[in-house]
C-alpha cells in the first residue's frame, strides 16, 4: 500500500529526469533532494498548526471566505512551497553539478515530489487506501506542477545571478516562490470548499494546470542553457 502510494511521485519524477537529455545530474543528489524534501513535511504540519491557530484566534471561525483564503494560501501553500524551497536553495545553490537552467527543474522536482511522495503515505495511513487514485490525478501532480515552476525560476536566478545581475536574480528568486504559492493555493482553496459549481472550477483548473505544465517543462527542457556560458547572448 505504501509503495502504491509513492510510485505516482516516482514516475512524475523518472519523466521530468528523462527531459534533462544535456547533463544528467547524479541520482545520489535527486534521491537527497527527494528524501529532505519529504522530511519537510514534518517541519510543515508543525508551523501550519502553529499559524492556523493565531489565524483562527483571530477570525473566531473557519467559515469566513476571508479566512479560507488566508488559511490555503499563507498557511498552507506558503508554509509547503516555503519548506520546499528552503531545502532547494540550502542544498542546491552552490553546487558544481548546477551548470544548466534544467538542472533547477528537476532539483525542485525531486524536492516537491519528496514532499507529495511522504504526504501520500500519511494520507494513506489516515484515510485508507481509497485516496490513492484520487491523489495520484490531483495532489502529487499538483506538488509537481509547483515544482516545475519554482525551480524554472530558480534556474532564471542562478542565471542571473552568474552575470553579476542581482536586481534579477533576485526578482526570479521571489517567483520561484510566489507562483507555486499562488499555484497550490488556488488548488486548496477550490479543493476545500464546498460547492459543485467549485468542484466543476476544481477540475478543469486541474486539466488545464496538467497541460500547461507538460507544455511548459517540455520547453524548459528544449530551450535549456548552461549556466556558465560566456557568450550566453
Amino acid at each position: 500500500m505504501i509503495r502504491l502510494g509513492i510510485l505516482p511521485a516516482i514516475a512524475l519524477l523518472y519523466y521530468i529526469y528523462r527531459l534533462d537529455r544535456v547533463d544528467k545530474e547524479p541520482i545520489g543528489l535527486i534521491a537527497k533532494l527527494f528524501l529532505l524534501g519529504g522530511v519537510t513535511i514534518f517541519g510543515a504540519m508543525i508551523v501550519e498548526r502553529i499559524l492556523g491557530n493565531i489565524l483562527l484566534s483571530i477570525f473566531g471561525s473557519d467559515t469566513s471566505l476571508l479566512y479560507q483564503i488566508l488559511f490555503n494560501f499563507l498557511v498552507i501553500a506558503l508554509t509547503e512551497e516555503g519548506f520546499k524551497f528552503l531545502v532547494l536553495r540550502t542544498v542546491t545553490w552552490w553546487r558544481q553539478e548546477f551548470n544548466f537552467r534544467f538542472d533547477a527543474v528537476v532539483y525542485a522536482a525531486a524536492v516537491s515530489l519528496g514532499f507529495a511522495a511522504f504526504e501520500n503515505v500519511a494520507y494513506i495511513f489516515s484515510f485508507g487506501g481509497g485516496v490513492i487514485i484520487a491523489r495520484a490525478l490531483t495532489a502529487i501532480p499538483l506538488h509537481c506542477i509547483a515544482g516545475v515552476f519554482m525551480g524554472h525560476y530558480y534556474g532564471e536566478a542562478k542565471f542571473a545571478a552568474v552575470r553579476i545581475q542581482p536586481e534579477k536574480s533576485n526578482l526570479f528568486l521571489v517567483l520561484s516562490i510566489v507562483v507555486p504559492v499562488l499555484i497550490h493555493g488556488f488548488y486548496d482553496l477550490v479543493a476545500t470548499l464546498e460547492s459543485g459549481a467549485l468542484t466543476l472550477v476544481f477540475l478543469v483548473y486541474i486539466i488545464v494546470l496538467d497541460v500547461i505544465a507538460i507544455k511548459c517543462v517540455k520547453r524548459y527542457a528544449a530551450e535549456d542553457k548552461p549556466i556558465h556560458e560566456v557568450n550566453w547572448w
